[in-house]
């Protein structure tokens, strides 16, 4: 199989926090920084990078999980992050700063896109409760890397912009059985359930069998360490899209709280010329 032009690392992800890097000719990319800021530059060492080689930051919205290490971040560094206008609004009472006062803050909302070079970055509406929470879609030519978590279903919107992308992260939150049989109190379980909860392991599969043109890899993510396990969430996953599109060609990595998950593109030295 010829590489990919994105070489993906999930750094963190679950209920504890998320982060992802992306890397292509064009610049080094996070998404999201829900672990400390501390946690983010020793797993960037393990992959050889600075944080103030970070071409930008994007957020796709203000729950803390998702923005833990920002404010560090933001005094530490400068550079540029992205969020929609909600998102800030809510981050300055998750981050509990006013981020209005730092040149580096943009403001990305759904449906537009921003240029570096060559990439283009479009920002897509999700469905979380959330203000005005996202997802992204980063195009590089004709090569495209797309990441959509923390939603409780995918619109057509998204689906559109996701369609031929070939490197995806993609929430895999619950097993639905797990989840209703587990020890969440009622109304926990309705809010994960809802249309602004999160995507369930059966949902991730058949959102993946829509799409006309599949990805070659998919990232499973935002695990959640109660009602759902690696094994389930490959399994259910996996063994759909094999059952209902038995011609796609799609290997998945599980990703992990603890630990970073990244695809074989890493293993290949990094050249400008990738693309």
């Amino acid at each position: 199989m010829t590489p990919s032009v994105f070489w993906v690392a999930v750094l963190a992800s679950g209920s504890k926090g998320n982060s992802t890097l992306l890397r292509c000719a064009d610049g080094n990319f996070l998404i999201d920084m829900g672990v400390s800021c501390r946690r983010v530059k020793t797993a960037l060492a393990e992959l050889q990078l600075r944080p103030d080689e970070l071409t930008a930051v994007f957020v796709t919205h203000e729950h803390i999980d998702h923005v833990r290490g920002l404010a560090t971040f933001f005094k530490q560094y400068d550079v540029p992050v992205y969020a929609s206008r909600g998102t800030w609004r809510g981050m300055q009472s998750t981050c509990r700063l006013d981020f209005s006062a730092w040149p580096a803050c943009h403001i990305l909302t759904p449906g537009e896109s921003v240029v570096f070079h060559r990439l283009r970055v479009e920002s897509f509406a999700t469905s979380h409760d959330a203000l005005q929470p996202s997802g992204y879609v980063f195009h590089l030519g004709d090569h495209r890397f797309g990441y959509l978590t923390d939603t409780g279903y995918v619109s057509d919107q998204a689906r559109r912009a996701l369609d031929g992308a070939e490197v995806l992260v993609l929430e895999s939150n619950h097993d639905t059985v797990l989840l209703k049989n587990g020890p969440y109190p009622l109304p926990l379980k309705k809010r994960i359930l809802s249309a602004k909860g999160h995507l369930a392991n059966d949902a991730a599969a058949r959102f993946l069998v829509s799409l006309e043109q599949p990805p070659r890899e998919v990232f499973l993510a935002h695990l959640s360490q109660e009602n759902n396990t690696p094994q389930v969430a490959l399994a259910t996953v996996e063994g759909l899209v094999r059952q209902m599109r038995p011609a796609a060609e799609i290997r998945f990595f599980v990703t992990s709280q603890e630990g970073v998950t990244k695809n074989d593109e890493w293993r290949i030295p990094h050249e400008a010329s990738l693309f």
